[in-house]
Protein backbone atom coordinates (compact mmCIF):
# COMPACT_ATOMS: atom_id res chain seq x y z
CA UNK A 1 0.00 0.00 0.00
CA UNK A 2 1.43 3.38 -1.00
CA UNK A 3 1.69 5.79 1.91
CA UNK A 4 0.77 9.42 1.39
CA UNK A 5 3.43 11.49 3.17
CA UNK A 6 2.02 14.89 2.12
CA UNK A 7 0.11 15.56 5.39
CA UNK A 8 3.21 14.65 7.43
CA UNK A 9 5.44 16.86 5.24
CA UNK A 10 3.05 19.82 5.59
CA UNK A 11 2.87 19.34 9.36
CA UNK A 12 6.68 19.29 9.53
CA UNK A 13 6.86 22.51 7.48
CA UNK A 14 4.31 24.09 9.81
CA UNK A 15 6.32 22.99 12.85
CA UNK A 16 9.62 24.41 11.52
CA UNK A 17 8.00 27.71 10.50
CA UNK A 18 6.22 28.00 13.85
CA UNK A 19 9.46 27.64 15.78
CA UNK A 20 11.18 30.10 13.41
CA UNK A 21 8.51 32.77 13.88
CA UNK A 22 8.60 32.28 17.65
CA UNK A 23 12.38 32.77 17.78
CA UNK A 24 12.25 35.81 15.48
CA UNK A 25 9.45 37.37 17.52
CA UNK A 26 11.47 36.83 20.70
CA UNK A 27 14.44 38.46 18.99
CA UNK A 28 12.26 41.44 18.03
CA UNK A 29 10.96 41.94 21.57
CA UNK A 30 14.11 41.15 23.56
CA UNK A 31 17.17 41.55 21.33
CA UNK A 32 16.44 44.56 19.10
CA UNK A 33 13.97 46.29 21.47
CA UNK A 34 11.00 46.31 19.08
CA UNK A 35 8.36 45.85 21.78
CA UNK A 36 5.31 46.54 19.65
CA UNK A 37 3.29 43.29 19.29
CA UNK A 38 0.40 44.84 17.36
CA UNK A 39 2.67 46.63 14.90
CA UNK A 40 4.70 43.44 14.50
CA UNK A 41 1.48 41.60 13.66
CA UNK A 42 0.58 44.35 11.18
CA UNK A 43 3.91 43.76 9.44
CA UNK A 44 3.10 40.04 9.41
CA UNK A 45 -0.24 40.70 7.74
CA UNK A 46 1.36 43.08 5.23
CA UNK A 47 3.85 40.35 4.27
CA UNK A 48 0.98 37.86 4.01
CA UNK A 49 -0.98 40.20 1.73
CA UNK A 50 2.01 40.79 -0.54
CA UNK A 51 3.05 37.14 -0.36
CA UNK A 52 -0.31 35.81 -1.51
CA UNK A 53 -0.35 38.26 -4.44
CA UNK A 54 3.15 37.16 -5.51
CA UNK A 55 2.21 33.49 -5.13
CA UNK A 56 -0.91 33.94 -7.22
CA UNK A 57 0.99 35.90 -9.88
CA UNK A 58 3.49 33.05 -10.08
CA UNK A 59 0.68 30.51 -10.42
CA UNK A 60 -0.90 32.49 -13.27
CA UNK A 61 2.12 31.62 -15.40
CA UNK A 62 0.91 28.04 -15.41
CA UNK A 63 -0.91 27.45 -18.70
CA UNK A 64 -2.82 24.44 -17.44
CA UNK A 65 -6.52 24.77 -18.30
CA UNK A 66 -9.44 23.18 -16.53
CA UNK A 67 -11.53 20.72 -18.55
CA UNK A 68 -15.03 21.82 -19.46
CA UNK A 69 -16.42 19.16 -17.13
CA UNK A 70 -14.63 20.59 -14.06
CA UNK A 71 -16.77 20.94 -10.98
CA UNK A 72 -17.36 24.22 -9.15
CA UNK A 73 -15.12 23.02 -6.32
CA UNK A 74 -12.25 22.36 -8.74
CA UNK A 75 -12.71 25.80 -10.31
CA UNK A 76 -12.68 27.41 -6.86
CA UNK A 77 -9.50 25.61 -5.83
CA UNK A 78 -7.67 26.53 -9.01
CA UNK A 79 -8.93 30.12 -8.81
CA UNK A 80 -7.59 30.38 -5.29
CA UNK A 81 -4.14 28.98 -6.02
CA UNK A 82 -3.68 30.76 -9.37
CA UNK A 83 -5.10 34.12 -8.41
CA UNK A 84 -8.40 33.81 -10.25
CA UNK A 85 -11.20 36.13 -9.21
CA UNK A 86 -13.78 34.26 -7.20
CA UNK A 87 -17.00 36.03 -6.39
CA UNK A 88 -18.44 35.65 -2.90
CA UNK A 89 -21.99 36.18 -1.70
CA UNK A 90 -22.63 38.74 1.07
CA UNK A 91 -23.07 35.84 3.51
CA UNK A 92 -19.71 34.37 2.52
CA UNK A 93 -17.98 37.73 2.83
CA UNK A 94 -19.40 38.05 6.36
CA UNK A 95 -17.89 34.66 7.19
CA UNK A 96 -14.50 35.80 5.88
CA UNK A 97 -14.75 39.03 7.89
CA UNK A 98 -15.70 37.10 11.03
CA UNK A 99 -12.70 34.80 10.53
CA UNK A 100 -10.36 37.79 10.24
CA UNK A 101 -11.76 39.24 13.48
CA UNK A 102 -11.18 35.94 15.31
CA UNK A 103 -7.66 35.81 13.88
CA UNK A 104 -6.85 39.36 15.01
CA UNK A 105 -8.44 38.98 18.45
CA UNK A 106 -6.56 35.74 19.02
CA UNK A 107 -3.26 37.59 18.59
CA UNK A 108 -4.36 40.67 20.55
CA UNK A 109 -5.74 38.79 23.57
CA UNK A 110 -2.73 36.46 23.51
CA UNK A 111 -0.38 39.42 23.85
CA UNK A 112 -2.48 40.92 26.65
CA UNK A 113 -2.38 37.57 28.45
CA UNK A 114 1.41 37.53 28.48
CA UNK A 115 1.39 40.93 30.19
CA UNK A 116 -0.65 39.63 33.14
CA UNK A 117 0.53 36.03 33.67
CA UNK A 118 3.75 34.05 33.54
CA UNK A 119 4.82 32.34 30.33
CA UNK A 120 4.50 28.91 31.96
CA UNK A 121 0.92 29.57 33.05
CA UNK A 122 0.07 30.83 29.55
CA UNK A 123 1.49 27.68 27.96
CA UNK A 124 -0.27 25.38 30.41
CA UNK A 125 -3.59 27.05 29.67
CA UNK A 126 -2.94 26.87 25.91
CA UNK A 127 -2.45 23.12 26.26
CA UNK A 128 -6.21 22.95 26.86
CA UNK A 129 -6.92 24.00 23.24
CA UNK A 130 -7.07 20.37 21.95
CA UNK A 131 -9.55 19.47 24.69
CA UNK A 132 -11.73 22.46 23.79
CA UNK A 133 -11.50 21.59 20.09
CA UNK A 134 -12.53 18.01 20.84
CA UNK A 135 -15.42 19.22 22.99
CA UNK A 136 -16.69 21.53 20.23
CA UNK A 137 -16.39 18.67 17.76
CA UNK A 138 -18.51 16.46 20.00
CA UNK A 139 -21.15 19.19 20.27
CA UNK A 140 -21.19 19.36 16.45
CA UNK A 141 -21.90 15.63 16.31
CA UNK A 142 -18.43 14.52 15.24
CA UNK A 143 -17.30 11.09 16.37
CA UNK A 144 -14.10 10.57 18.37
CA UNK A 145 -13.17 7.20 19.77
CA UNK A 146 -12.71 6.77 23.50
CA UNK A 147 -9.00 6.08 23.04
CA UNK A 148 -8.51 9.27 21.01
CA UNK A 149 -10.16 11.22 23.83
CA UNK A 150 -7.78 9.57 26.30
CA UNK A 151 -4.77 10.45 24.12
CA UNK A 152 -5.75 14.15 24.10
CA UNK A 153 -6.00 14.03 27.89
CA UNK A 154 -2.50 12.53 28.06
CA UNK A 155 -1.11 15.36 25.89
CA UNK A 156 -2.77 18.02 28.06
CA UNK A 157 -1.36 16.41 31.21
CA UNK A 158 2.10 16.17 29.64
CA UNK A 159 2.23 19.84 28.63
CA UNK A 160 1.07 20.83 32.13
CA UNK A 161 3.99 18.86 33.60
CA UNK A 162 6.47 20.18 31.01
CA UNK A 163 5.51 23.81 31.64
CA UNK A 164 5.07 23.57 35.40
CA UNK A 165 7.07 26.20 37.25
CA UNK A 166 6.27 29.86 37.82
CA UNK A 167 2.46 29.74 37.80
CA UNK A 168 2.01 33.40 38.75
CA UNK A 169 -1.22 34.99 37.58
CA UNK A 170 -3.81 37.53 38.62
CA UNK A 171 -7.59 37.27 38.46
CA UNK A 172 -7.60 39.56 35.41
CA UNK A 173 -4.80 37.53 33.82
CA UNK A 174 -6.71 34.30 34.41
CA UNK A 175 -9.83 35.64 32.68
CA UNK A 176 -7.82 37.05 29.77
CA UNK A 177 -5.86 33.80 29.35
CA UNK A 178 -9.01 31.66 29.36
CA UNK A 179 -10.45 33.96 26.68
CA UNK A 180 -7.21 33.55 24.71
CA UNK A 181 -7.50 29.75 24.86
CA UNK A 182 -11.08 29.78 23.54
CA UNK A 183 -10.10 32.21 20.77
CA UNK A 184 -7.19 29.97 19.75
CA UNK A 185 -9.53 26.98 19.52
CA UNK A 186 -12.11 29.05 17.62
CA UNK A 187 -9.48 30.14 15.10
CA UNK A 188 -8.40 26.56 14.37
CA UNK A 189 -12.01 25.32 14.06
CA UNK A 190 -13.02 28.27 11.85
CA UNK A 191 -10.06 27.62 9.54
CA UNK A 192 -11.15 24.02 9.09
CA UNK A 193 -14.73 25.03 8.34
CA UNK A 194 -13.76 27.61 5.72
CA UNK A 195 -11.35 25.24 3.99
CA UNK A 196 -13.52 22.13 3.99
CA UNK A 197 -17.04 23.43 4.70
CA UNK A 198 -19.49 25.24 2.43
CA UNK A 199 -16.92 27.67 1.02
CA UNK A 200 -14.21 25.05 0.35
CA UNK A 201 -11.69 27.84 -0.13
CA UNK A 202 -8.16 27.20 -1.28
CA UNK A 203 -5.68 28.04 1.54
CA UNK A 204 -4.07 30.83 -0.50
CA UNK A 205 -7.51 32.17 -1.45
CA UNK A 206 -8.51 32.31 2.22
CA UNK A 207 -5.26 33.99 3.24
CA UNK A 208 -5.49 36.58 0.45
CA UNK A 209 -9.00 37.53 1.64
CA UNK A 210 -8.18 37.47 5.35
CA UNK A 211 -4.75 39.17 5.54
CA UNK A 212 -5.76 42.69 4.38
CA UNK A 213 -8.68 42.72 6.83
CA UNK A 214 -6.46 41.56 9.70
CA UNK A 215 -3.86 44.17 8.68
CA UNK A 216 -6.41 46.96 9.14
CA UNK A 217 -7.60 45.56 12.47
CA UNK A 218 -4.10 45.07 13.95
CA UNK A 219 -3.04 48.52 12.72
CA UNK A 220 -6.04 49.95 14.57
CA UNK A 221 -5.00 48.10 17.74
CA UNK A 222 -1.48 49.52 17.31
CA UNK A 223 -2.86 53.05 16.99
CA UNK A 224 -5.20 52.74 19.97
CA UNK A 225 -2.52 51.33 22.28
CA UNK A 226 -0.06 54.11 21.40
CA UNK A 227 2.45 51.90 19.61
CA UNK A 228 2.47 54.04 16.48
CA UNK A 229 3.24 57.24 18.38
CA UNK A 230 6.04 55.48 20.28
CA UNK A 231 7.55 54.17 17.03
CA UNK A 232 7.35 57.65 15.49
CA UNK A 233 9.18 59.16 18.48
CA UNK A 234 11.97 56.58 18.18
CA UNK A 235 12.17 56.46 14.38
CA UNK A 236 15.03 58.93 13.87
CA UNK A 237 17.04 57.62 16.83
CA UNK A 238 17.07 53.81 16.76
CA UNK A 239 14.30 52.29 14.62
CA UNK A 240 15.00 53.68 11.14
CA UNK A 241 16.76 51.09 8.90
CA UNK A 242 19.21 53.83 7.87
CA UNK A 243 20.18 54.45 11.49
CA UNK A 244 19.88 50.94 12.97
CA UNK A 245 19.09 48.20 10.41
CA UNK A 246 18.83 45.38 12.98
CA UNK A 247 15.19 45.92 14.07
CA UNK A 248 14.07 46.35 10.46
CA UNK A 249 15.78 43.11 9.35
CA UNK A 250 14.45 41.05 12.26
CA UNK A 251 10.88 42.35 11.87
CA UNK A 252 10.94 41.82 8.09
CA UNK A 253 12.26 38.26 8.44
CA UNK A 254 9.58 37.59 11.04
CA UNK A 255 6.92 38.85 8.61
CA UNK A 256 8.18 36.66 5.76
CA UNK A 257 8.31 33.64 8.07
CA UNK A 258 4.74 34.36 9.18
CA UNK A 259 3.57 34.12 5.56
CA UNK A 260 5.15 30.68 5.06
CA UNK A 261 3.79 29.67 8.47
CA UNK A 262 0.22 30.66 7.60
CA UNK A 263 0.40 28.87 4.25
CA UNK A 264 1.67 25.67 5.85
CA UNK A 265 -0.86 26.05 8.71
CA UNK A 266 -3.82 26.38 6.33
CA UNK A 267 -2.62 23.44 4.23
CA UNK A 268 -2.09 21.36 7.39
CA UNK A 269 -5.61 22.23 8.57
CA UNK A 270 -7.02 21.15 5.21
CA UNK A 271 -5.01 17.91 4.91
CA UNK A 272 -5.35 16.78 8.52
CA UNK A 273 -7.86 18.09 11.07
CA UNK A 274 -8.17 20.94 13.59
CA UNK A 275 -7.51 18.55 16.47
CA UNK A 276 -4.37 17.15 14.82
CA UNK A 277 -3.07 20.68 14.33
CA UNK A 278 -3.69 21.45 17.99
CA UNK A 279 -1.74 18.33 18.99
CA UNK A 280 1.13 19.48 16.74
CA UNK A 281 1.00 22.88 18.45
CA UNK A 282 1.54 21.17 21.81
CA UNK A 283 4.51 19.27 20.38
CA UNK A 284 5.91 22.63 19.22
CA UNK A 285 5.64 23.95 22.76
CA UNK A 286 7.66 21.01 24.06
CA UNK A 287 10.32 21.44 21.35
CA UNK A 288 10.63 25.12 22.29
CA UNK A 289 11.15 24.11 25.93
CA UNK A 290 13.82 21.59 24.91
CA UNK A 291 15.51 24.11 22.57
CA UNK A 292 15.63 26.83 25.23
CA UNK A 293 17.06 24.30 27.69
CA UNK A 294 19.91 23.46 25.28
CA UNK A 295 20.57 26.90 23.78
CA UNK A 296 20.21 29.00 26.93
CA UNK A 297 21.20 26.33 29.49
CA UNK A 298 17.85 26.68 31.22
CA UNK A 299 17.56 24.31 34.21
CA UNK A 300 14.90 21.65 33.77
CA UNK A 301 13.37 19.60 36.56
CA UNK A 302 12.53 15.92 36.54
CA UNK A 303 8.82 16.77 36.30
CA UNK A 304 9.44 19.00 33.25
CA UNK A 305 11.42 16.25 31.51
CA UNK A 306 8.74 13.69 32.34
CA UNK A 307 6.12 16.03 30.88
CA UNK A 308 8.04 16.27 27.60
CA UNK A 309 8.11 12.47 27.31
CA UNK A 310 4.38 12.27 28.13
CA UNK A 311 3.47 14.81 25.42
CA UNK A 312 5.54 13.06 22.77
CA UNK A 313 4.06 9.69 23.74
CA UNK A 314 0.51 11.06 23.78
CA UNK A 315 0.97 12.74 20.40
CA UNK A 316 2.30 9.53 18.86
CA UNK A 317 -0.61 7.63 20.37
CA UNK A 318 -3.13 10.06 18.93
CA UNK A 319 -1.53 10.01 15.47
CA UNK A 320 -1.44 6.20 15.45
CA UNK A 321 -5.10 5.92 16.51
CA UNK A 322 -6.13 8.52 13.91
CA UNK A 323 -4.34 6.62 11.13
CA UNK A 324 -5.79 3.26 12.16
CA UNK A 325 -9.33 4.64 12.31
CA UNK A 326 -8.98 6.18 8.84
CA UNK A 327 -7.71 2.90 7.41
CA UNK A 328 -10.56 0.97 9.03
CA UNK A 329 -13.15 3.39 7.65
CA UNK A 330 -11.66 3.11 4.15
CA UNK A 331 -10.62 6.82 3.90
Amino acid sequence: MRMDFLPAAVLMAWLINNIGVTLLNKAAFATVDFKYPFMLTSVHMLCNSVGTQCYQAWKRRDELKLPSTASEEQEALVAGSRGGKRRFTPKQMKAILAYSVVFSLNIAIGNVSLRHVSVNFNQVMRSLVPAITLGVGLLQGKAFSLYRRYSVGVVVLGVACACYGDMTYSSVGFIVTVSCVFLAAAKVIASGEMLTGELKMHPVDLLSQMAPLALLQCSLFSLITGEMSSIASRWTTDLSPFVNPQPFVVVLLSGIASFTLNISSLYANKLTSPLTLCIAANVKQVIMIAASTILFETPISFLNGLGILIVLSGSFWYSYLSLMEKLQSGN
